[in-house]
C-alpha cells in the first residue's frame, strides 16, 4: 500500500517551506518588524565592541596631509544560539475517514492535517520567539521556564539610569517628560537615525496615561480631541511618542501564567533604526542543513515503528540581540534604581531600562529609563 508521508510534500524542505509560509499569528515585534531576521551558518556569534567617537574633521591646506583615524579599544564577546525544538505526532486515526468523497487525493488529505499541527507547532515557536525578544528589550533573556540565558546587563557591564514619569501626579509637564525621552535616544543615537519612539506600555500604565488631566486637557483645546473618546490602545502618540497597550502573555511548561510586560511597566524603543536590532537564526541540527543559512524554523517528519503513526518535529534556533548603543529600552521586573540588582517594584513605579549594546565603531552606552506613577 503506498504511504502518502512519502511523497516530496512531506520532505524536510517542503515541510520546512510550509511552516515558514503559514501565518505567524502572535507577536507584536514581528508585526513592527523590529528585530529583523538575520540568517547564520554557525550555532555561535560574536558581537564585536569597539569604542568608537564621530569627531568634527578640520579643513587643511591643499596638499596637507590628512589627519588619522583612531582606533577605539575593541572587546569581542561570543553568545550561543539557543536550539528550541518541539515534536508533535500524525497518528492514523487523524487521517482515517477523512478523505472528503471525490474531491480529494490521500495526499491532500494527509497535507491538510499535516497543516493543522504545523499551524499549532509554530504558533508555539512565535510565542516563544516574542517572549525571548521581550527579554532582548528588556535586556534580560529568559528561558521558558524563567532561568536566565543572557543578562544583556552583565554581560556589557551596563549600569542602568532611572527615568521618572509621575503620572499619578496631576501637575506633572507629561509633554516635557516625552520629550526627554526622546532626547535620550537622540543623544545616543551615535551615528545612527531613528524615525519614531514608541513605548510598549501595560493596561494600567496606558489608562494612567490617557486620563492625565494635562493630556486631556491638551487634546481638548485642538479638533483631534476625538481621540480621547476612541479606543486608542493600538497607538496612542503624544509630542513625538508612540504609546502602545501591550497584552503579550503565555502559560510556561509548568502552567503558570507569564506576563511579557509587568502592570505599572513599559518597553520604549526607537523604530527606523538602520541596524539596530536583529534576530539571528542559526541552521537546524540536521544532515542536510550542515553549512547552510538558518532558517526561522524547520521541520521535518519520519515513521513510527511499525508504521504506527508518524513523528513530526520542528526546531528553531533564534537569539535576539540589540547592535548599537542607546537603544534598547527595557522594562525589568526586580531591577532596583540604578543597581542592577533584583529589587521590589511598588505596583505604581512604571520601569523602562535602555540598554546599550555596542557593534562594530560604536560605543557602548546604557542606561535604563524608570516610568514612575507616584
Amino acid at each position: 500500500m503506498n504511504n502518502p508521508f512519502q511523497s516530496p510534500a512531506f520532505s524536510m524542505t517542503a515541510l520546512t517551506a510550509a511552516i515558514n509560509i503559514l501565518p505567524n499569528q502572535f507577536g507584536k515585534i514581528e508585526q513592527i518588524n523590529l528585530m529583523p531576521a538575520k540568517p547564520v551558518r554557525f550555532r555561535q556569534i560574536a558581537i564585536e565592541e569597539r569604542d568608537g567617537v564621530l569627531n568634527l574633521l578640520p579643513t587643511l591646506p591643499v596638499g596637507a596631509p590628512g589627519t588619522v583615524g583612531q582606533r577605539g579599544r575593541r572587546k569581542l564577546r561570543s553568545f550561543m544560539i539557543p536550539h528550541i525544538p518541539h515534536d508533535d505526532v500524525v497518528l492514523p486515526e487523524e487521517i482515517q475517514g477523512l478523505r472528503a468523497f471525490g474531491s480529494e487525493t490521500d495526499t491532500e488529505t494527509v497535507a491538510n492535517v499535516m497543516t493543522d499541527h504545523l499551524q499549532s507547532m509554530r504558533n508555539k515557536h512565535a510565542i516563544t520567539l516574542e517572549h525571548l525578544r521581550m527579554g532582548a528589550l528588556k535586556g534580560v533573556i529568559l528561558d521558558a521556564d524563567g532561568s536566565v540565558l543572557y543578562d544583556l546587563f552583565e554581560e556589557f557591564q551596563i549600569t542602568p539610569a532611572v527615568f521618572n514619569f509621575e503620572l499619578s501626579k496631576k501637575d506633572t509637564d507629561v509633554k516635557k517628560k516625552c520629550l526627554d525621552l526622546k532626547r535620550y535616544f537622540e543623544l545616543n543615537l551615535k551615528g545612527e537615525y531613528m524615525t519614531n519612539v514608541r513605548v510598549l506600555v501595560s493596561s494600567d500604565f496606558f489608562d494612567a496615561l490617557t486620563s492625565h488631566p494635562n493630556v486631556i486637557r491638551a487634546y481638548q483645546l485642538t479638533q483631534e480631541s476625538a481621540m480621547l473618546r476612541t479606543d486608542q490602545r493600538s497607538g496612542f502618540t503624544f509630542a513625538g511618542v508612540t504609546f502602545e497597550e501591550y497584552l503579550g502573555q503565555a502559560t510556561d511548561m509548568s502552567g503558570n501564567l507569564r506576563r511579557f510586560i509587568e502592570p505599572g511597566q513599559g518597553q520604549a524603543f526607537p523604530e527606523g533604526t538602520l541596524d539596530t536590532f536583529a534576530t539571528y537564526f542559526a541552521p537546524a541540527d540536521f544532515n542536510e542543513t550542515v553549512n547552510t543559512l538558518g532558517q526561522p524554523l524547520y521541520a521535518k517528519q519520519e515513521p513510527r515503528d511499525f508504521g504506527r503513526g508518524t513523528d513530526l518535529h520542528t526546531q528553531s534556533n533564534p537569539l535576539p540581540m540589540c547592535h548599537r548603543p542607546g537603544f534598547q529600552i527595557d522594562g525589568v521586573p526586580g531591577r532596583a534604581n540604578g543597581a542592577g540588582k533584583a529589587g521590589h517594584i511598588p505596583m505604581h513605579d512604571l520601569r523602562l531600562t535602555m540598554i546599550c549594546i555596542a557593534a562594530t565603531l560604536i560605543t557602548v552606552i546604557a542606561n535604563m529609563i524608570n516610568l514612575k506613577l507616584v
